[in-house]
């Protein structure tokens, strides 16, 4: 309601000052009729409608562009976004200290002194529609006295959705008047862009993802999660247990503080390959700027990624597309991978194996040809996915986005430690992932995933046995009796012959067992 009644105001305003300028721009004693001459030759003019449909290549020509690719790659959105609202993050103003209280009133439904014994009125970070504030509870919860609170600014959220949707609006007006709006689907773009922000203001669903993020590394002594404060958490709030960090670019800091800063970036790119390739649960919008290193004597040099909260995932069988593709890719094996592609079905039924061999094989090669030092994994894995584009193929939007956050962890492990054997690193992670596949954990997991299943059946196995029988009875019980009594004494003369080799294997068995142990008492 409140998005339509803006919608009505601005179109109130450009009628209201719109016409009005049309009006007076009209001869003075001839208005009416220069309106209807202007009107009829809008009409009648053939080029015009062809002058509309190439308005927007022209105004917008980066518009234009994009669209296209965006449509095609809609997790891409989301890390456009998050370079745009970067750049905005400078011009925002934090919350004065009595409009802090007002807002954390309303979003936590009682007054703040209830739960929280202090709160720093200076924002640890301020950013676009948000503001995060270190704050002591007035209760421990799970033994945790210091949070790290995150409060959206809702006015500005609630203005920005207005604004997606007024967006949204005018690009169904525009489809409707313009075939190259129809064309770059300018609707169903401005929807993935309201989308994507309302999850990025969803906090609920980011303090799910670090709760999921805290599980997958309850173990890891790479990586810190801090617990997630739910008695705090709202849709406007989002708690955490509190962290001291330092940013993971400020490398005489670490150092200053004792962190092995070679061993952060290594961990980086593990952790990040583990994130998306193992576990399927990665960052959307991978950023420098949110990655962080505990200074905390217990956990000093973990990376901490609470900052990070927007994630997406991998199906199982995208993750073994991609870290079996991977492992024959580093290996130079192109004809796998070529393989891979076509059982995964990223290509037409038409497409021939051995051209996407050799297009893989003429964009991979460099990479082996260049100096160890500056090889680049996240380089050598675009191939990996962008190769079937020229054949028609596609790959999956989140195949793309899992590329991209790898080669951005792997560019943030080069700005820490510059000397770091990225490749060889990246290797490993990815070769060590693709053999735990296919080993014996490979197939617990893979029968575990099955277990439900067969929990299911296996109480109907004595039913369906029974079932089986008396089918077969029947069918035998309905054969003449001549042909039920050559089957009996067929059956019987196989099983005769069956027992007789059985008897004989475990007479030789015993004879060999025999021998053998006469020699060796000897």
């Amino acid at each position: 309601m409140r998005s339509r009644l803006r919608q009505l105001r601005l179109l109130f305003c450009a009628l209201r000052y719109g016409v009005r300028l049309i009006w007076l721009a009209a001869p003075k004693h001839h208005k009416l009729h220069w309106f209807a001459t202007l009107a009829a030759r809008l009409i009648e003019d053939a080029r015009l409608s062809a002058s509309l449909h190439d308005a927007l290549p022209q105004l917008a020509p980066l518009a234009a562009a994009l669209a296209p690719s965006l449509l095609d790659d809609p997790e891409r959105i989301a890390a456009t976004l998050h370079d745009a609202v970067g750049a905005l993050e400078r011009f925002e103003e934090p919350l004065a200290p009595t409009e802090l209280d007002s807002a954390l009133h309303a979003a936590l439904g009682r007054p703040p002194g209830a739960l929280l014994a202090s709160i720093d009125a200076v924002p640890l970070h301020n950013g676009w529609c948000e503001q995060t504030h270190v704050a002591r509870l007035a209760q421990p919860v799970n033994g945790h006295g210091v949070v790290t609170l995150r409060l959206l600014r809702m006015k500005q959220v609630e203005a920005i959705d207005d604004d997606a949707a007024l967006l949204c609006s005018v690009a169904r007006w525009m489809e409707r008047f313009s075939l190259t709006a129809r064309r770059l689907q300018l609707h169903a773009l401005a929807l993935a862009l309201r989308e994507e922000l309302r999850r990025r203001f969803d906090l609920r669903a980011q303090a799910a993802n670090l709760s999921q993020s805290g599980h997958h590394f309850a173990q890891d002594r790479r990586v810190l999660s801090p617990d997630v404060i739910w008695d705090l958490c709202s849709g406007h709030t989002l708690a955490v247990q509190h962290v001291d960090t330092l940013p993971a670019t400020d490398v005489a800091g670490l150092a200053m503080h004792g962190v092995n800063v070679a061993q952060v970036a290594a961990h980086l790119i593990e952790v990040v390959a583990h994130q998306a390739f193992e576990h399927g649960f990665f960052h959307a919008a991978f950023d420098a700027r949110h990655v962080e290193v505990s200074i905390e004597p217990s956990t000093r040099g973990r990376l901490v990624l609470a900052r990070c909260a927007q994630m997406s995932s991998l199906s199982s069988p995208e993750r073994e597309f991609f870290v079996h593709g991977a492992a024959a890719l580093f290996e130079q094996d192109y004809g796998r991978l070529a393989e891979l592609h076509h059982m995964a079905g990223h290509l037409p039924a038409t497409a021939r194996p051995e051209k996407l061999e050799a297009e893989l094989r003429m964009r991979s090669e460099a990479h082996f040809a260049a100096p160890a030092d500056t090889r680049s994994a996240g380089a050598l894995l675009h191939p990996l996915l962008h190769a079937v584009q020229p054949f028609g193929g596609q790959v999956s939007p989140r195949l793309a986005a899992a590329q991209r956050a790898f080669a951005d962890a792997e560019a943030l492990a080069r700005t820490i430690h510059p000397e770091i054997d990225a490749w060889s690193i990246a290797h490993r992670a990815l070769s060590g992932i693709a053999q735990r596949d296919l080993d014996h954990r490979g197939w617990i997991r893979r029968l575990s995933s099955e277990l439900p299943h067969l929990a299911q059946i296996a109480p109907r196995v004595p039913q369906l046995l029974f079932w089986y029988l008396q089918q077969q009875g029947g069918a035998a019980s309905e054969r003449p009796a001549s042909v039920a009594a050559g089957t009996l004494v067929d059956a019987v003369r196989r099983e005769h012959r069956r027992t007789h080799s059985l008897l004989l294997a475990c007479a030789a068995c015993g004879v060999f067992i025999g021998v053998a142990a006469m020699l060796f008492a000897r």
